[in-house]
């Protein structure tokens, strides 16, 4: 269980991986994505759930049809997605970011 969090990085864009001089940072609600593989390749979004056991985030507008015709989020793999904005309104989350970097934030 305590290693969840870590698994729970996925790559940053290429402006944020040259802003913040590292490659991967775990995913929350609110950091905006886009979706790198599968059905819902190339759609962005904000990340509206995360499910930490079974490494996946729910995107807002990613979803599919019941057979009751009701719709539901659909789940996508934490390494298929790439965050393009990330949330920083927790404060250790900006201190997190940066430790043990040199950066100009």
């Amino acid at each position: 269980m305590h290693k969840y969090p870590k698994l729970m990085s996925a790559h940053l864009a290429p402006e944020l991986r040259e802003q913040y001089k590292r490659r991967s940072f775990p995913v929350r609600v609110g950091d905006k994505v886009k979706i790198m593989r599968g059905e819902f390749k190339g759609v962005e979004g904000k990340v509206t759930r995360v499910d930490r056991e079974n490494q996946v985030v729910f995107v807002e507008n990613v979803t599919v049809k019941k057979t009751d015709g009701t719709n539901v989020n659909r789940p996508i793999h934490v390494s298929n997605v790439m965050i393009t904005e990330l949330n920083l309104d927790d404060p250790y989350r900006k201190q997190a970011l940066v430790r043990g970097k040199e950066v100009e934030a």
